[in-house]
């Protein structure tokens, strides 16, 4: 397990391979048969291998980070880990600096309300439908970093942090199969199998995942209501090398995950107005669901030759959410009762390239374009009013049914300037254009210095300018209007269209080496935003509504340290951060007159702020003797507590001014393989000194219900060498 902060390049990337252990000897009915053959093999592949490794290179040349802040994990961390690549990408997410825990399995980088943009092998990875789910299974991640800071101008739309995924890949004719489980009901089969054939690589994975606590429970009970969840994940990649200069690659996922909406316990509903012959209905017998789908597809040409390096990359998402209320029972409880279905279809594409000019100038420029077509269709219940309250008659239905279309366009050019053997200076500009429910755009310059005084020591500091559109697929496009006269209608009827966010973005920095395989690091940001967006969650169906504060400030600083040696592995992260909001100037329709008033002439902060965030692990792992191949390792994740609403003595209250109490969870792994066999145990404690505490309390701006942490799990697996 390994947190490993850099600066500029891959200086961590792979200090964990040792944890990872040799691979393991494969069984051969001759011995001698064996040997021949994989020297045979290994003499054939070698050009193969080289080649590929030597276009990996120039790919990560291309989208070269310079000066933004870089911490990675590798797939040697991912199996550390409780859970190892059996668990969910969130929470593998957590262990990183200034990564926050949200519900319905959501976190947040530096107080940044996702704005997270996805990219696997260096191509982009549009947005879908999921709240819940976790798209991307851990399993087909060889490595990934997560970009954040003041980024260089290739990267935009998606600011707050960039996820940049590197696949498996240079296999050697082998899988592995697993089946993992223990609390909450958990059953986890999974496979994976990868292979090399003449000049093409390939790689394959497939899991499913029951348990009963899909969603985090609303009751601080041990074991949730009607919370199970059915996942389904596969994805492959492969890619084949046309020549020493040329590549492509295909990589692609399908997820379907099914999900119960967890009920509260012992509340009971009454209307004077029967719905199918009740008038009342407990809310242990609620049976809401929801289903969420997403397709992807990538197609990549890498060429390499002499000073020019370009990857060019087409892409495609389609992702569906089915939300089925229980009608009678969000009737009677909250006097309307949705049933939606969304679908988005996003393609694209992309380029990039580098250009080694000379005289210490390496010039970088690409571009993308992305088309979006979403659909939505609702069926909302509600019951009649007149001006005494309920009227005395049945339910009624509205439908409604449309489509939109979105573009977004982007540029760039930008310059690596090595000024001296320890001064590099980055700078750029980018262009956006954004056309949806609004059209606009922004021309974004960006600069970083990156300042090594000696071989220990890194310092950098940057400004970026940044440009992030409302996420097109969760903006709203029922009107408000047709609820008038009904339980369903609106606080207001003002709803102005989402508009982008406007940042100016200030990043220092500094790391330090201070023994060998001892790092530790200090980043500090401050930004201001115009239009900054931010999501709630303002009823069923469980969808985010996008929504601006006319005006936002974020800021904060992030400690981290790093540790790998021997069989040993530590580190520590440590983050302070406030992010503020003021005057709510789009989907006003959402909060009460009373919100409005106060978040327009106060900043607030925003629901997603958590004052303080840390994380930290250790990890052994035994190399020599009898009890090798054993690894022992223990994570943590810690929060002083998301926003929730505080209610003043005289019942005034003021949105966000409070927050929950601080927790700590505490994980525990313990793995054992043997090699020969080709058979790993793992043993797995989530939550190891049973802490209950709460993520949200279900107040808050855009916060719609509670959520608390899971209780303890103990889980068991067991995996087989293909």
């Amino acid at each position: 397990m390994s947190v490993a902060p850099r600066i500029s390049g891959p200086l961590l990337l792979a200090c964990l391979a040792a944890l990872a252990g040799p691979c393991p000897a494969r069984a051969a009915d001759s011995a001698d048969a064996a040997a021949n053959a994989d020297d045979a093999q290994k003499a054939k592949d070698a050009p193969i291998v080289v080649t590929a490794r030597r276009l990996d290179e120039a790919r990560s040349a291309v989208q070269k980070s310079l000066g933004a802040d870089s911490y990675g994990i590798t797939n040697a961390a991912i199996q550390a880990l409780p859970g190892g690549d059996n668990q969910q990408f969130n929470q593998i997410m957590l262990q990183l600096p200034g990564v926050v825990q949200d519900g319905f399995g959501q976190f947040h980088v530096r107080d940044d309300h996702a704005n997270l943009q996805y990219r696997i092998n260096g191509t982009i990875l549009p947005e879908g439908l999921a709240v819940f789910g976790q798209t991307l299974s851990p399993r087909l991640i060889d490595h990934f970093d997560l970009l954040t800071g003041a980024l260089p101008a290739q990267y935009g739309l998606r600011t707050a942090g960039v996820i940049d995924i590197h696949t498996k890949n240079g296999f050697a004719n082998g899988g592995q199969v697993s089946l993992y489980g223990g609390s909450h009901d958990t059953v986890e089969p999974s496979i994976e199998y990868g292979g090399t054939t003449g000049q093409t690589n390939y790689f394959v994975s497939a899991d499913y995942r029951h348990d009963a606590l899909g969603i985090e429970n609303v009751n601080a009970s041990r074991n949730a209501v009607h919370d199970a969840t059915d996942q389904f994940q596969g994805f492959a990649f492969l890619d084949r090398i046309l020549s020493n200069t040329d590549r492509i690659s295909f990589v692609g996922g399908y997820s379907n995950q099914w999900f119960q909406i967890p009920n509260p316990v012992g509340l009971v509903a009454t209307s004077p107005v029967p719905v199918n012959g009740q008038t009342s209905f407990a809310s242990d017998a609620l049976n809401e669901r929801q289903v969420e789908r997403t397709g992807f597809g990538q197609l990549a040409f890498l060429h390499d030759n002499g000073p020019l390096t370009l990857q060019i990359g087409a892409f495609a998402r389609w992702s569906a959410l089915i939300y089925r209320p229980d009608t009678a029972g969000e009737l009677l409880f909250n006097g309307l009762a949705q049933q939606a279905d969304k679908t988005d279809l996003a393609l694209g594409l992309q380029g990039d390239a580098s250009w080694r000019v000379g005289g210490g100038h390496t010039v970088r420029f690409g571009g993308f374009v992305q088309h979006d077509h979403t659909t939505s269709s609702t069926l909302t219940t509600v019951f009649p009013v007149n001006d005494a309250g309920l009227a005395d008659a049945p339910p009624i239905t509205i439908g409604e049914a449309g489509t939109r279309q979105a573009v977004m366009l982007s540029a760039y050019v930008q310059d690596e300037w090595q000024l001296s053997g320890k001064v590099t200076v980055n700078y750029g500009a980018r262009f956006d254009y954004y056309d949806a429910y609004a059209r606009e755009n922004q021309l974004s310059p960006r600069v970083n210095l990156v300042w090594q005084p000696d071989a220990p020591t890194t310092l950098h500091i940057g400004y970026a300018r940044y440009f992030s559109p409302p996420p097109f697929e969760l903006v709203a496009g029922a009107s408000v209007a047709q609820f008038v006269g009904t339980s369903g209608a609106a606080l207001s009827l003002i709803d102005d269209v989402p508009r982008a966010e406007r940042q100016h973005y200030f990043d220092i920095g500094w790391q330090r080496k201070l023994a060998p395989g001892f790092t530790v690091g200090m980043d500090g940001y401050y930004r201001l935003s115009r239009h900054m967006v931010d999501e709630g969650q303002f009823g069923a169906p469980i969808i985010l509504t996008p929504f601006n504060y006319a005006f936002g400030r974020v800021r904060g600083v992030n400690i981290y340290a790093n540790y790998q040696r021997g069989p040993w592995l530590a580190y520590a992260n440590f983050a302070v951060a406030e992010a503020q909001g003021r005057a709510i100037e789009s989907s006003q329709f959402s909060f009460s007159a009373t919100d409005l008033a106060t978040i327009a002439s106060h900043y607030i902060h925003v629901d997603h702020d958590q004052t303080t965030t840390g994380s930290a692990g250790i990890s052994y792992a035994v190399k020599d003797g009898a009890l090798s191949g054993l690894k022992l390792g223990s994570s943590m994740i810690y929060g002083s507590g998301l926003r929730a609403t505080l209610t003043a003595p005289d019942g005034t209250s003021v949105p966000n001014g409070a927050h929950l109490p601080a927790y700590a969870q505490v994980n525990f792994a313990a793995s054992y393989k043997w090699d020969k066999p080709g058979v790993e145990l793992r043993f797995d404690v989530t939550n190891l000194f049973d802490a209950r505490y709460q993520i949200r309390d279900g107040t808050g701006v855009g916060v719609g219900a509670p959520q608390w942490g899971p209780r303890r799990g103990v889980f068991f697996g067991i995996s087989k060498d293909l």
